[in-house]
């Protein structure tokens, strides 16, 4: 496995690639868990040895984060992850150390407004033109033919879509499905944050959903009433927001008549975990 810490290497060695080669990327922050090992798994799977590269980034992007978040406490793990990523077949990782080789200046964003407005959006002003952004500079760097996401991060996913279609970029964008723990915990490198007992009270996102969702199949549509009692079974959780939004624009809904999304984000003893749950009628 190659490791590059430059983007100029990175520019270097895409464009000595032999033209009929295939490209996977998975961007990441790093400190992979199995959701992130989902993602290389398939990205092997569809760029098979022989016929192809996947490369994995890892860089915690400052951007991304406001004044007051988590950006020194991200958790990280560089050998870890280098390892993991050879067992996953992993070609090439370009993780770089220094953010000013990203960002030689801070003048210039990509921003996609619209389905950046609600949700994650409204909390974290600013977060999404910081994903936009590395995102759009890794995908100029890599020029991947496809590239995989998470589904946790719906919101990111769904506006990663629309500025890959906006900017006509090449390749296309995969989302995976969400990857839990077996006691239903959804996967995130910020789970590392969690004490014991943060990590049980933590359970109360996934045990919500499973409540939304029984209510949803027993053929509940309103959404007040799927969404009754729900700062009660998410304590000791602080809830930063619980809603249900059109599954395709992210807008808020008061009746579900087309795929919705349920999506949460609940601060569990300081640390912010997000879930969600698409429902189709």
């Amino acid at each position: 496995m190659k490791i590059l810490r430059d983007p100029a290497e990175v520019r270097a060695w895409r464009r000595a690639l032999p033209p009929e080669r295939r490209v996977a990327m998975v961007p990441t922050m790093g400190f992979l868990h199995e959701g992130h090992l989902s993602l290389l798994r398939e990205a092997r799977r569809r760029v098979p040895v022989g016929e192809g590269e996947v490369v994995l980034t890892i860089f915690v992007n400052p951007t991304q984060f406001g004044p007051s978040e988590d950006l020194d406490r991200y958790p990280r793990d560089e050998e870890g992850d280098l390892a993991k990523a050879r067992e996953c077949g992993v070609d090439l990782a370009f993780c770089p150390l220094d953010p000013h080789a990203m960002y030689p200046s801070r003048s210039t964003w990509v921003d996609v407004e619209g389905l950046s407005a609600g949700l994650c959006g409204s909390s974290r002003p600013g977060h999404f033109r910081g994903v936009c952004t590395i995102v759009s500079k890794l995908w100029n760097l890599v020029r991947p033919d496809l590239a995989l996401f998470g589904e946790k991060d719906y919101q990111q996913l769904a506006i990663i879509r629309r500025m890959h279609a906006d900017l006509m970029l090449d390749g296309q964008v995969v989302g995976m499905p969400i990857v839990r723990e077996p006691d239903g915990l959804a996967m995130s490198s910020r789970n590392a944050n969690l004490d014991a007992d943060a990590r049980r009270d933590a359970l109360a996102l996934s045990r919500w959903l499973h409540t939304v969702r029984a209510r949803f199949e027993t053929g509940e549509r309103r959404v007040d009433a799927l969404l009754a009692g729900a700062s009660e079974a998410l304590a000791p959780g602080r809830p930063d927001y619980m809603e249900i939004v059109d599954a395709e624009d992210l807008r808020p809904i008061e009746v579900i008549e087309r795929p919705a999304l349920c999506a949460l984000a609940v601060f569990v003893s300081g640390v912010r975990l997000i879930d969600n749950a698409v429902l189709r009628p």
